[in-house]
Protein backbone atom coordinates (compact mmCIF):
# COMPACT_ATOMS: atom_id res chain seq x y z
CA UNK A 1 0.00 0.00 0.00
CA UNK A 2 1.54 3.93 -0.74
CA UNK A 3 1.53 5.80 1.89
CA UNK A 4 -0.56 8.69 0.66
CA UNK A 5 -3.22 6.20 -0.34
CA UNK A 6 -3.72 6.39 3.12
CA UNK A 7 -7.10 8.26 3.71
CA UNK A 8 -8.90 6.34 6.87
CA UNK A 9 -7.99 4.68 10.41
CA UNK A 10 -8.57 1.66 8.85
CA UNK A 11 -6.47 2.29 5.64
CA UNK A 12 -3.71 3.83 8.33
CA UNK A 13 -3.49 0.85 10.57
CA UNK A 14 -3.39 -1.48 7.40
CA UNK A 15 -0.08 -0.04 5.93
CA UNK A 16 1.69 -0.12 9.22
CA UNK A 17 0.45 -3.92 9.86
CA UNK A 18 2.07 -4.58 6.02
CA UNK A 19 5.17 -2.96 6.39
CA UNK A 20 5.65 -4.59 9.83
CA UNK A 21 7.08 -1.55 11.34
CA UNK A 22 6.95 -1.22 15.50
CA UNK A 23 7.15 2.86 15.36
CA UNK A 24 5.81 5.48 13.49
CA UNK A 25 6.59 9.03 13.64
CA UNK A 26 4.05 11.64 14.55
CA UNK A 27 4.39 15.69 14.54
CA UNK A 28 2.56 18.52 15.01
CA UNK A 29 3.33 22.35 14.74
CA UNK A 30 4.12 25.04 17.00
CA UNK A 31 3.17 28.85 16.54
CA UNK A 32 6.40 29.53 14.93
CA UNK A 33 5.54 26.58 12.29
CA UNK A 34 8.46 24.67 14.05
CA UNK A 35 7.41 21.24 13.66
CA UNK A 36 7.48 19.11 17.15
CA UNK A 37 7.05 15.27 17.32
CA UNK A 38 8.27 12.00 18.70
CA UNK A 39 8.24 8.32 17.67
CA UNK A 40 5.69 6.20 18.82
CA UNK A 41 4.32 2.78 19.30
CA UNK A 42 2.67 0.86 17.02
CA UNK A 43 0.30 -0.23 19.93
CA UNK A 44 -0.22 3.27 21.60
CA UNK A 45 -0.71 4.91 17.51
CA UNK A 46 -3.62 2.29 16.73
CA UNK A 47 -5.18 3.83 20.10
CA UNK A 48 -4.34 7.19 19.14
CA UNK A 49 -5.85 6.51 15.76
CA UNK A 50 -8.90 5.70 17.76
CA UNK A 51 -9.41 8.14 20.55
CA UNK A 52 -6.36 10.16 20.12
CA UNK A 53 -3.76 10.94 22.44
CA UNK A 54 -2.13 13.69 24.88
CA UNK A 55 0.65 16.54 24.29
CA UNK A 56 1.99 18.96 26.86
CA UNK A 57 0.65 22.27 25.84
CA UNK A 58 3.80 23.70 26.23
CA UNK A 59 4.43 23.64 22.89
CA UNK A 60 1.81 26.37 22.45
CA UNK A 61 3.35 28.37 25.33
CA UNK A 62 6.80 28.66 24.39
CA UNK A 63 9.31 30.09 21.52
CA UNK A 64 11.47 28.50 18.96
CA UNK A 65 14.47 28.33 21.70
CA UNK A 66 12.09 26.63 24.28
CA UNK A 67 11.37 29.59 26.28
CA UNK A 68 8.00 29.63 28.03
CA UNK A 69 6.48 32.69 27.28
CA UNK A 70 5.48 34.66 30.82
CA UNK A 71 2.29 36.77 29.38
CA UNK A 72 -0.29 33.93 27.77
CA UNK A 73 -3.52 33.20 29.31
CA UNK A 74 -4.11 29.93 27.29
CA UNK A 75 -0.99 27.79 28.94
CA UNK A 76 1.78 28.95 31.14
CA UNK A 77 3.24 28.42 34.76
CA UNK A 78 -0.65 29.29 35.91
CA UNK A 79 -2.19 25.98 34.32
CA UNK A 80 0.91 24.36 34.83
CA UNK A 81 1.31 23.21 31.43
CA UNK A 82 -0.79 20.03 31.18
CA UNK A 83 -1.39 17.41 28.43
CA UNK A 84 -4.20 18.68 25.48
CA UNK A 85 -6.06 16.30 23.14
CA UNK A 86 -4.29 15.91 19.95
CA UNK A 87 -5.53 13.86 16.84
CA UNK A 88 -3.61 12.17 14.66
CA UNK A 89 -4.84 12.94 10.50
CA UNK A 90 -4.48 9.48 8.72
CA UNK A 91 -4.59 11.04 5.32
CA UNK A 92 -1.32 13.02 6.40
CA UNK A 93 0.41 9.38 6.33
CA UNK A 94 3.80 10.24 4.56
CA UNK A 95 7.34 8.30 3.58
CA UNK A 96 9.89 9.84 5.32
CA UNK A 97 13.26 10.89 4.28
CA UNK A 98 16.34 8.43 4.34
CA UNK A 99 14.21 6.27 6.77
CA UNK A 100 12.83 2.64 5.26
CA UNK A 101 9.46 1.81 5.39
CA UNK A 102 8.62 4.68 8.40
CA UNK A 103 5.83 6.34 8.20
CA UNK A 104 5.19 10.09 9.23
CA UNK A 105 1.73 11.44 10.63
CA UNK A 106 0.28 14.98 10.99
CA UNK A 107 -1.55 16.05 13.89
CA UNK A 108 -3.45 18.40 15.28
CA UNK A 109 -4.94 20.03 18.42
CA UNK A 110 -8.35 19.45 19.26
CA UNK A 111 -10.72 20.98 22.20
CA UNK A 112 -9.74 24.07 23.73
CA UNK A 113 -6.34 24.00 22.79
CA UNK A 114 -7.87 24.08 18.90
CA UNK A 115 -8.61 27.74 19.17
CA UNK A 116 -4.91 28.36 18.94
CA UNK A 117 -3.43 25.41 16.88
CA UNK A 118 -2.06 26.94 13.84
CA UNK A 119 -3.72 23.98 11.34
CA UNK A 120 -7.01 24.08 12.92
CA UNK A 121 -6.62 27.95 12.69
CA UNK A 122 -6.45 27.54 8.74
CA UNK A 123 -9.04 24.84 8.58
CA UNK A 124 -11.63 26.67 10.35
CA UNK A 125 -10.88 29.73 7.89
CA UNK A 126 -11.28 26.77 5.28
CA UNK A 127 -14.40 25.69 6.78
CA UNK A 128 -15.55 29.54 6.51
CA UNK A 129 -14.69 29.40 2.66
CA UNK A 130 -16.60 26.10 1.91
CA UNK A 131 -19.90 27.78 3.65
CA UNK A 132 -19.67 30.69 1.21
CA UNK A 133 -19.22 28.62 -1.50
CA UNK A 134 -15.79 28.15 -2.59
CA UNK A 135 -12.98 25.95 -2.98
CA UNK A 136 -9.68 27.26 -2.08
CA UNK A 137 -6.24 26.50 -4.38
CA UNK A 138 -2.83 26.90 -2.92
CA UNK A 139 0.83 26.87 -3.70
CA UNK A 140 4.01 28.46 -1.82
CA UNK A 141 7.34 28.74 -2.89
CA UNK A 142 10.51 29.56 -0.47
CA UNK A 143 13.68 31.01 -1.12
CA UNK A 144 16.51 29.83 1.42
CA UNK A 145 20.15 29.97 1.86
CA UNK A 146 22.65 27.38 1.91
CA UNK A 147 25.64 26.88 3.94
CA UNK A 148 28.79 24.42 3.91
CA UNK A 149 28.54 24.99 7.78
CA UNK A 150 26.91 22.92 10.77
CA UNK A 151 24.81 23.57 13.42
CA UNK A 152 27.87 23.00 15.54
CA UNK A 153 30.02 25.29 13.75
CA UNK A 154 27.22 28.29 12.67
CA UNK A 155 27.42 28.81 16.53
CA UNK A 156 31.18 28.18 16.82
CA UNK A 157 31.38 31.32 14.46
CA UNK A 158 28.71 32.95 15.73
CA UNK A 159 26.69 33.19 12.76
CA UNK A 160 29.61 35.19 11.34
CA UNK A 161 31.47 34.66 8.44
CA UNK A 162 29.52 31.63 6.99
CA UNK A 163 30.04 30.23 3.86
CA UNK A 164 27.94 29.57 1.51
CA UNK A 165 27.65 26.61 -0.86
CA UNK A 166 28.09 28.52 -3.81
CA UNK A 167 29.76 32.28 -3.82
CA UNK A 168 28.46 35.43 -5.93
CA UNK A 169 24.87 36.34 -7.70
CA UNK A 170 24.35 34.27 -10.46
CA UNK A 171 20.14 33.70 -10.45
CA UNK A 172 18.82 30.81 -12.85
CA UNK A 173 22.15 29.64 -13.53
CA UNK A 174 22.40 26.21 -15.32
CA UNK A 175 25.83 26.10 -13.83
CA UNK A 176 24.58 25.68 -10.51
CA UNK A 177 22.07 23.41 -11.05
CA UNK A 178 24.75 21.56 -13.10
CA UNK A 179 27.50 21.66 -10.86
CA UNK A 180 24.68 20.93 -8.02
CA UNK A 181 22.89 18.16 -9.59
CA UNK A 182 23.13 15.38 -6.99
CA UNK A 183 22.04 18.10 -4.34
CA UNK A 184 18.83 19.31 -6.46
CA UNK A 185 18.20 15.69 -7.53
CA UNK A 186 17.79 15.08 -4.10
CA UNK A 187 15.71 17.65 -3.01
CA UNK A 188 13.25 16.81 -6.20
CA UNK A 189 13.45 12.66 -5.21
CA UNK A 190 12.48 13.97 -1.45
CA UNK A 191 9.61 16.10 -2.39
CA UNK A 192 7.97 13.17 -4.86
CA UNK A 193 8.74 10.70 -1.15
CA UNK A 194 7.51 12.81 1.07
CA UNK A 195 4.43 14.31 -1.24
CA UNK A 196 5.46 17.70 -1.32
CA UNK A 197 6.18 17.85 -4.92
CA UNK A 198 8.55 20.11 -6.22
CA UNK A 199 7.09 22.11 -9.58
CA UNK A 200 10.42 23.93 -10.48
CA UNK A 201 13.50 24.78 -8.14
CA UNK A 202 16.52 26.96 -9.19
CA UNK A 203 19.67 29.23 -8.03
CA UNK A 204 18.12 33.04 -6.64
CA UNK A 205 20.19 36.16 -6.83
CA UNK A 206 22.82 35.87 -4.28
CA UNK A 207 25.31 33.60 -2.92
CA UNK A 208 24.11 29.95 -1.69
CA UNK A 209 20.10 30.69 -2.22
CA UNK A 210 17.72 28.42 -4.16
CA UNK A 211 13.87 28.78 -4.39
CA UNK A 212 11.95 26.31 -4.67
CA UNK A 213 8.18 26.33 -5.52
CA UNK A 214 6.02 23.58 -4.45
CA UNK A 215 2.56 21.96 -6.56
CA UNK A 216 -0.39 23.98 -6.22
CA UNK A 217 -3.19 21.58 -4.07
CA UNK A 218 -6.18 22.04 -1.86
CA UNK A 219 -4.76 24.94 0.64
CA UNK A 220 -4.84 22.81 3.86
CA UNK A 221 -2.55 20.39 1.67
CA UNK A 222 -0.69 22.95 0.41
CA UNK A 223 -0.09 23.97 3.72
CA UNK A 224 1.14 20.57 5.22
CA UNK A 225 3.83 20.05 2.09
CA UNK A 226 5.00 23.85 2.63
CA UNK A 227 5.37 23.31 6.17
CA UNK A 228 7.29 19.47 5.84
CA UNK A 229 9.25 21.35 3.34
CA UNK A 230 10.16 23.45 5.25
CA UNK A 231 10.88 20.72 8.08
CA UNK A 232 13.01 18.35 5.72
CA UNK A 233 14.43 20.55 3.74
CA UNK A 234 17.05 21.18 6.89
CA UNK A 235 17.43 17.60 8.16
CA UNK A 236 17.95 16.85 4.10
CA UNK A 237 20.87 19.78 4.22
CA UNK A 238 22.17 18.83 7.63
CA UNK A 239 22.24 15.03 6.77
CA UNK A 240 24.76 16.30 4.42
CA UNK A 241 27.12 18.23 6.49
CA UNK A 242 25.17 21.60 4.91
CA UNK A 243 23.10 24.27 6.87
CA UNK A 244 19.51 26.00 5.16
CA UNK A 245 18.13 29.03 6.65
CA UNK A 246 14.65 30.08 6.18
CA UNK A 247 14.94 33.24 7.91
CA UNK A 248 13.53 36.45 6.17
CA UNK A 249 16.85 38.22 5.91
CA UNK A 250 20.11 36.89 6.66
CA UNK A 251 22.49 39.37 5.53
CA UNK A 252 22.27 42.49 4.87
CA UNK A 253 24.41 42.48 1.84
CA UNK A 254 21.41 40.17 0.19
CA UNK A 255 17.66 40.41 -0.33
CA UNK A 256 15.51 38.61 1.76
CA UNK A 257 13.94 35.64 1.72
CA UNK A 258 10.47 35.07 -0.09
CA UNK A 259 7.30 32.39 1.23
CA UNK A 260 4.97 33.78 -1.75
CA UNK A 261 1.24 32.29 -1.87
CA UNK A 262 -0.34 31.75 -5.08
CA UNK A 263 -4.15 31.61 -4.07
CA UNK A 264 -7.06 30.95 -6.44
CA UNK A 265 -10.75 30.35 -5.65
CA UNK A 266 -12.95 27.57 -7.20
CA UNK A 267 -16.99 27.54 -7.11
CA UNK A 268 -18.51 24.12 -6.08
CA UNK A 269 -18.42 23.28 -9.95
CA UNK A 270 -14.84 23.75 -9.99
CA UNK A 271 -14.96 26.88 -12.12
CA UNK A 272 -12.97 29.50 -11.33
CA UNK A 273 -14.40 32.07 -9.42
CA UNK A 274 -11.30 34.31 -9.88
CA UNK A 275 -11.62 34.33 -13.80
CA UNK A 276 -14.38 36.56 -16.06
CA UNK A 277 -13.24 37.16 -19.47
CA UNK A 278 -15.80 39.84 -20.22
CA UNK A 279 -14.19 41.99 -17.29
CA UNK A 280 -11.01 44.31 -17.31
CA UNK A 281 -8.58 42.44 -16.36
CA UNK A 282 -10.23 38.95 -16.47
CA UNK A 283 -11.07 40.08 -13.02
CA UNK A 284 -14.47 39.16 -11.34
CA UNK A 285 -16.06 40.50 -8.93
CA UNK A 286 -15.29 37.87 -6.21
CA UNK A 287 -10.71 38.26 -7.24
CA UNK A 288 -11.44 42.12 -7.15
CA UNK A 289 -13.02 42.08 -3.69
CA UNK A 290 -10.92 39.11 -2.44
CA UNK A 291 -8.04 41.45 -3.26
CA UNK A 292 -9.08 44.44 -1.85
CA UNK A 293 -9.83 42.53 1.51
CA UNK A 294 -6.05 41.41 1.35
CA UNK A 295 -5.03 44.87 0.87
CA UNK A 296 -6.86 46.81 3.35
CA UNK A 297 -6.39 43.86 6.22
CA UNK A 298 -2.64 43.64 5.76
CA UNK A 299 -1.70 46.07 7.65
CA UNK A 300 -3.90 44.36 10.87
CA UNK A 301 -2.82 40.87 10.32
CA UNK A 302 0.77 41.09 9.26
CA UNK A 303 2.33 39.80 12.38
CA UNK A 304 0.93 36.31 11.05
CA UNK A 305 2.59 36.97 7.85
CA UNK A 306 5.68 38.27 9.19
CA UNK A 307 5.97 36.82 12.69
CA UNK A 308 10.09 37.78 14.05
CA UNK A 309 11.72 40.63 14.34
CA UNK A 310 14.18 39.33 11.49
CA UNK A 311 10.82 39.59 9.27
CA UNK A 312 11.08 43.36 9.34
CA UNK A 313 14.10 43.96 8.57
CA UNK A 314 13.54 41.93 4.97
CA UNK A 315 10.60 45.06 3.82
CA UNK A 316 13.23 47.82 2.83
CA UNK A 317 12.96 49.21 -0.79
CA UNK A 318 14.43 48.25 -3.51
CA UNK A 319 15.31 44.62 -2.16
CA UNK A 320 12.42 42.89 -3.65
CA UNK A 321 9.78 42.84 -0.59
CA UNK A 322 6.96 44.85 -0.37
CA UNK A 323 6.71 47.89 1.60
CA UNK A 324 3.13 49.15 1.74
CA UNK A 325 -0.26 47.23 1.05
CA UNK A 326 -0.34 47.58 -2.54
CA UNK A 327 -1.60 45.96 -5.62
CA UNK A 328 -0.55 45.62 -9.64
CA UNK A 329 -0.70 43.86 -12.64
CA UNK A 330 2.30 41.34 -12.92
CA UNK A 331 4.33 43.70 -10.52
CA UNK A 332 6.84 42.41 -8.46
CA UNK A 333 6.70 45.52 -6.42
CA UNK A 334 4.26 45.24 -4.42
CA UNK A 335 2.52 42.85 -2.12
CA UNK A 336 -0.04 41.29 -4.23
CA UNK A 337 0.31 40.73 -7.55
CA UNK A 338 -2.48 39.65 -9.55
CA UNK A 339 -1.95 36.98 -12.40
CA UNK A 340 -4.10 37.79 -15.39
CA UNK A 341 -4.68 34.44 -17.17
CA UNK A 342 -6.98 31.72 -18.35
CA UNK A 343 -9.83 30.61 -16.03
CA UNK A 344 -6.93 27.63 -14.59
CA UNK A 345 -4.04 30.39 -14.02
CA UNK A 346 -6.34 33.56 -13.10
CA UNK A 347 -4.69 33.84 -9.72
CA UNK A 348 -3.77 35.96 -6.56
CA UNK A 349 0.42 36.05 -5.94
CA UNK A 350 0.68 37.02 -1.81
CA UNK A 351 4.07 38.73 -2.13
CA UNK A 352 4.42 39.67 1.56
CA UNK A 353 4.74 36.57 2.50
CA UNK A 354 8.52 35.86 4.09
CA UNK A 355 10.13 32.23 4.21
CA UNK A 356 9.72 32.19 8.28
CA UNK A 357 6.52 32.68 8.56
CA UNK A 358 4.31 29.53 9.62
CA UNK A 359 2.32 28.38 6.77
CA UNK A 360 -0.81 27.01 8.13
CA UNK A 361 -0.99 30.89 9.92
CA UNK A 362 0.06 33.20 7.34
CA UNK A 363 -2.24 31.29 4.59
CA UNK A 364 -4.96 31.55 6.75
CA UNK A 365 -3.82 35.39 6.79
CA UNK A 366 -4.09 35.34 3.20
CA UNK A 367 -7.29 33.36 2.71
CA UNK A 368 -9.13 35.01 5.43
CA UNK A 369 -8.41 38.75 4.47
CA UNK A 370 -9.69 37.63 1.40
CA UNK A 371 -12.83 35.96 2.02
CA UNK A 372 -13.36 39.36 4.77
CA UNK A 373 -13.20 41.53 1.42
CA UNK A 374 -15.95 39.26 -0.29
CA UNK A 375 -18.43 39.48 2.35
CA UNK A 376 -17.60 42.99 2.99
CA UNK A 377 -17.65 43.99 -1.10
CA UNK A 378 -14.87 46.07 -0.45
CA UNK A 379 -13.15 47.67 -3.45
CA UNK A 380 -9.42 47.90 -3.88
CA UNK A 381 -7.36 51.38 -4.08
CA UNK A 382 -5.87 51.94 -7.25
CA UNK A 383 -3.55 49.68 -8.76
CA UNK A 384 0.15 50.59 -8.95
CA UNK A 385 1.90 50.84 -12.46
CA UNK A 386 5.55 50.81 -12.34
CA UNK A 387 7.51 51.20 -9.31
CA UNK A 388 6.00 50.96 -6.13
CA UNK A 389 8.91 51.79 -4.20
CA UNK A 390 9.57 55.44 -6.23
CA UNK A 391 5.75 56.35 -5.34
CA UNK A 392 3.77 57.36 -2.49
CA UNK A 393 0.63 55.35 -1.05
CA UNK A 394 -2.32 56.03 1.03
CA UNK A 395 -1.34 56.00 4.59
CA UNK A 396 -4.29 53.36 5.26
CA UNK A 397 -1.58 50.86 2.93
CA UNK A 398 1.45 51.71 5.63
CA UNK A 399 2.45 48.49 6.69
CA UNK A 400 3.78 48.07 10.47
CA UNK A 401 7.56 49.09 10.51
CA UNK A 402 7.99 46.33 13.65
CA UNK A 403 6.84 43.36 15.26
CA UNK A 404 5.60 44.82 18.43
CA UNK A 405 3.56 47.46 16.20
CA UNK A 406 2.24 44.59 14.22
CA UNK A 407 1.34 42.63 17.39
CA UNK A 408 -0.54 46.39 18.42
CA UNK A 409 -2.62 46.47 15.21
CA UNK A 410 -3.71 42.55 15.00
CA UNK A 411 -5.17 43.03 18.70
CA UNK A 412 -6.33 46.37 18.49
CA UNK A 413 -8.10 44.78 14.86
CA UNK A 414 -12.00 43.87 15.10
CA UNK A 415 -11.37 42.33 11.84
CA UNK A 416 -9.03 40.00 13.22
CA UNK A 417 -11.21 38.69 16.02
CA UNK A 418 -14.06 37.89 13.77
CA UNK A 419 -12.29 35.92 11.33
CA UNK A 420 -9.33 33.39 14.05
CA UNK A 421 -11.16 34.32 17.55
CA UNK A 422 -10.55 36.38 20.35
CA UNK A 423 -8.66 33.68 21.65
CA UNK A 424 -6.34 33.38 19.07
CA UNK A 425 -6.01 36.69 18.37
CA UNK A 426 -4.38 37.09 22.22
CA UNK A 427 -2.85 34.49 22.28
CA UNK A 428 -0.79 34.93 19.16
CA UNK A 429 -0.58 38.68 19.79
CA UNK A 430 0.86 37.97 23.18
CA UNK A 431 3.67 35.38 21.74
CA UNK A 432 4.91 38.19 19.26
CA UNK A 433 5.53 41.07 22.35
CA UNK A 434 7.25 38.41 24.17
CA UNK A 435 9.52 38.02 20.67
CA UNK A 436 10.14 41.53 21.05
CA UNK A 437 10.83 41.72 24.56
CA UNK A 438 13.07 38.94 24.27
CA UNK A 439 14.84 40.70 21.30
CA UNK A 440 15.14 43.65 23.50
CA UNK A 441 17.29 42.23 26.46
CA UNK A 442 20.18 42.16 24.03
CA UNK A 443 22.64 44.12 22.84
CA UNK A 444 23.06 43.90 18.90
CA UNK A 445 26.66 43.86 16.61
CA UNK A 446 25.21 47.53 15.35
CA UNK A 447 24.59 48.85 18.56
CA UNK A 448 28.31 47.90 20.50
CA UNK A 449 29.64 49.22 16.26
CA UNK A 450 28.11 52.35 16.38
CA UNK A 451 28.47 53.38 20.05
CA UNK A 452 30.66 51.60 21.80
CA UNK A 453 33.89 54.39 21.41
CA UNK A 454 32.17 57.26 20.19
CA UNK A 455 28.91 57.86 22.35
Amino acid sequence: MNARDVKTIDDAKKIITEREITHVKVGLFDNDGVMRGKYMSKSKFFSSLEHGFAFCDVVLGWDVKDQLYDNAQYTGWHTGYPDAPVRIIPESCRDVLDEDSMLLFIAEFTEDAEKVCPRATLRRVLQLADKMGFNVQAAFEYEFFLFNETPHSAREKGFSNLETITPDWFGYSMIRNSTYSRLYKNILAMGEKMDFPIESIHSETGPGVIEAAITVDHAINAADKAALFKTYMKVLAQKNDLLATFMAKWSNDYPGQSGHIHISLQNKDGSSAFFEANNDLNMSDIQRHFLAGQQRLMPEILCMIAPTINSYSRMIPGFWAPTEATWGVENRTTALRLIKGSEKSQRVEYRIGAADANPYLALAAALASGLYGIAQQWEPFDQVVGNAYDQQHPQELQLPHTLWEAAQRFKASNAAREMFGNEFVEHFAASREWEEREFRKHVTDWELNRYFEII
